[in-house]
């Protein structure tokens, strides 16, 4: 190390030492990045959010990207969504964020997010899984990642023994049984129990509202229905003013950091969805993830999925989904439409045409995504095959 990088290294450590005595906060910040463009409300509502987050969280670093709203934190300029989303990824991949908040951010499949919001009952935190995304092509299946999802997160924001809870919903108790069968394998699965008087693991409407257990387990649909209704109940539905957001996408082999809120979120949901992102990125996210998928996969997880699973698809379609992918490249663009226990084979038929895809999950639902030159080459083929 030479003189001068000496020099600059002893004047950081300074500066956060003195920084440190000014704010009683010890220990290298969090940089969390937030994307401004594209609310409903506008951007300077977007830097209200991260002032308040900056101003309340002394161990947070906020880096505004975008523009259009003054400010006094570190801010990156991008002039519109797309180019926000992919200054966003570039420094979350250098390592210079360490987590990131944002708006209609298309996940592939297997990754969904988790929410956490304040009932009202009794104020207590709880966290929904899911609510955007989509964890797997078939429902109970995907409530069981939505399980692990949500235990990861729960774990990664303090929660040592999280309690679980299973929505009233289709799929409930088929959940229920094959959850049991990972916890009588040896998975530590902490079951909470209705506060109704029969009890048992479903939980009801009351259960919502009272917070009972620490992560409520659902489909991403009723997820994010029940996102609206905690983060906007008392504002008339236009503007979101309670709870953290929808939270950060997870899956077993993501790597990032990315909570999203949504076009409505005000304010003081902002200032969550930062406290939420930090939170995720100190407790370390996807080791929790990768530790939680270990531990269920010790107690079966692999056999009991695939007892889940609906019968075997047509030979045709088997034969499409062994297609090999072609030379990987940016897909920028997304083709709406396709039913999402259609969206593999639909990915598969593209490459066997030597067109490269992924499968993704947009705001409004399942999308196939490609590079903007093979859009229109894609879109015939999915018609003339009839998944459009």
């Amino acid at each position: 190390m030479g003189v001068n990088q000496t020099r600059e290294a002893i004047a950081e450590v300074f500066e956060e030492v003195a920084d440190a005595l000014e704010t009683g906060s010890f220990g290298k910040k969090i940089r969390v990045g937030l994307t401004i463009l594209g609310s409903e409300h506008g951007p300077k509502e977007l830097v209200e959010g991260a002032e308040l987050a900056q101003r309340q969280n002394p161990d947070i670093e906020v880096v505004v990207i975008g523009g259009g709203a003054e400010n006094q934190l570190e801010i990156v300029e991008a002039g519109d969504e797309k180019e926000a989303h992919a200054k966003m990824d570039e420094m979350l991949l250098k390592g210079t964020l360490d987590s990131a908040v944002t708006m209609h951010y298309n996940f592939p499949i297997g990754v969904s997010t988790v929410g956490r919001v304040v009932t009202p009952a009794k104020g207590r935190e709880m966290f929904l899984a899911t609510t955007t995304g989509t964890s797997a092509t078939e429902r109970v299946p995907a409530m069981m990642r939505n399980t692990i999802y949500g235990i990861a997160v729960a774990k990664a924001c303090g929660k040592s023994c999280p309690t679980v809870g299973i929505l009233n919903i289709d799929g409930a108790r088929q959940a229920e049984r094959a959850l049991k069968k990972l916890q009588e394998g040896g998975y530590p699965l902490h079951l909470a129990e209705s506060a109704r008087a029969d009890g048992g693991v479903v939980m009801r409407g009351n259960d919502l509202l009272m917070g009972v257990p620490d992560i409520m387990v659902h489909d991403s649909l009723t997820g994010n229905v029940l996102m609206k209704v905690f983060s906007a109940y008392t504002s008339g539905g236009s503007y979101e003013s309670a709870g953290y957001g929808y939270g950060p996408g997870v899956s077993e082999d993501y790597d990032r950091i990315i909570c999203i809120i949504s076009r409505a979120s005000g304010a003081p949901v902002i200032a969550g969805a930062i406290r939420f992102a930090a939170d995720c990125a100190r407790g370390k996210l996807p080791e929790k993830v990768k530790a939680e998928f270990a531990l269920a996969r010790k107690a079966g997880w692999d056999p009991i999925i695939k007892s889940l699973r609906s019968s075997a698809v047509p030979k045709k379609e088997e034969a499409e989904r062994e297609a090999v992918a072609p030379p990987k490249k940016p897909v920028a663009d997304a083709i709406p439409g396709v039913e999402v226990m259609q969206l593999e084979d639909a990915v598969s038929v593209l490459w066997r045409a030597n067109i490269y895809a992924e499968s993704g999950m947009g705001c409004t639902g399942p999308i196939v995504m490609v590079a903007p030159e093979d859009k229109e080459k894609a879109l015939e083929i999915l018609k003339q095959k009839e998944y459009l």
